[in-house]
């Protein structure tokens, strides 16, 4: 069981509706275990999709932000600011049952909700690091360790399934989550910001710049400085593509692969920062190994997509036929389904 990030340095590329998705597959293929979804985006987009949608879901989390003590991440947050250097140990009264408040999600599926709060949050979170004792930095990069470890705690167990949704910028947030993930699942979209955004990860985690001599983020430094590890490589995952003839379209297909030499020439000179899977697997010695092992492509359901998200409807339970959103019918075809469905569970699949 390990804690897997969502993140690439890049809006827009899904990565909230990919978190949605795989985190009520992998629950529903998983049902005898707790499976939990932290969200650190101040979006809060994966908990509103998680709650119900767009007017349910949306509502939920203006009714949760509203109470006096906030049962989201932003309250966990306030804990650990009012005590910065010793955990108060009580990151399991900050989740909830996602199926209490949306039937269509699996009953085994936890949620420490978004909150947009979390940006007003952000300077104090980065002034706890500084001053502070001499390990301040590493204590406050512990912190969703810590909520993760208390929660496992409260559930009786040692060691859970986790998936942090991320902001996309490299805040104090995303520090937090890459500082308790083991894996790292990338998503991009088709386009040539998309390899750009990659390249960013690969240097604000791992210090791999093209420019010799060029500055490194201070998590790359203080990360080394306190022995602390990074997550590893597990997927980069092209993200609702455009697709022809069941596959990425042509024009799409040519920057995925793109990426994929990005990525691949990481594996050649650093293969310490990828995860091989499944465990007992040997690490792939071509370039085609490597993207059978490491590369994954999720085609967009066009208006399915959309429905599945707006409604918190799960891809996987989304039926054909009419679908109310908004006072509106809407049309989901089976075709549409079919697109991703087999995707999406073939994806989840490979996620130990």
């Amino acid at each position: 069981m390990s804690v897997y990030a969502i993140w690439n340095n890049k809006g827009g590329v899904g990565k909230s509706y990919l978190t949605f998705q795989i985190a009520c597959e992998y629950a529903r293929t998983h049902p005898d275990q707790p499976i939990l979804v932290i969200d650190l985006c101040p979006q809060a987009n994966a908990s509103s999709m998680l709650l119900g949608g767009i007017i349910a879901g949306e509502q939920l989390l203006v009714d949760m932000a509203s109470q006096n003590r906030r049962r989201t991440i932003a309250g966990y947050i306030e804990e650990r600011i009012r005590s910065p250097y010793v955990s108060p140990k009580a990151g399991g009264q900050f989740i909830v049952r996602v199926n209490d408040h949306n039937n269509w999600v699996p009953d085994n599926l936890f949620l420490a909700v978004g909150d947009e709060a979390l940006e007003v949050q952000t300077s104090r979170v980065s002034n706890a690091t500084n001053p502070g004792p001499s390990d301040a930095w590493r204590i406050v990069h512990g912190w969703i360790s810590d909520l993760i470890a208390d929660i496992n705690t409260s559930w009786g167990v040692k060691s859970s399934t986790v998936f942090i949704d991320c902001n996309p910028s490299f805040s104090i947030y995303t520090e937090l989550a890459m500082s308790a993930a083991d894996r790292l699942i990338i998503p991009f979209s088709a386009d040539g910001s998309s390899k750009r955004a990659v390249r960013a990860v690969l240097g604000l985690l791992y210090g791999i710049t093209r420019v010799k001599g060029a500055e490194q983020s201070e998590f790359f430094l203080n990360s080394r400085t306190f022995r602390m590890s990074t997550p590893k490589i597990y997927s980069y995952v092209g993200n609702r593509l455009t697709q022809m003839n069941m596959g990425a379209a042509s024009a799409f297909k040519t920057v995925v692969n793109e990426i994929g030499k990005e990525i691949w020439a990481v594996w050649q000179s650093n293969p310490n920062h990828f995860s091989i899977h499944p465990n007992g697997q040997l690490p792939p010695r071509s370039m085609a190994d490597f993207r059978r092992m490491f590369q994954a492509e999720i085609n967009d359901a066009n208006t399915a997509s959309v429905v599945s998200g707006a409604l918190g409807i799960p891809i996987s339970r989304l039926s054909a036929g009419k679908h109310s959103l908004a006072g509106r019918r809407i049309q989901v075809n089976q075709s549409q389904l079919d697109r991703q469905k087999p995707n999406l569970r073939r994806f989840v699949s490979t996620i130990e």
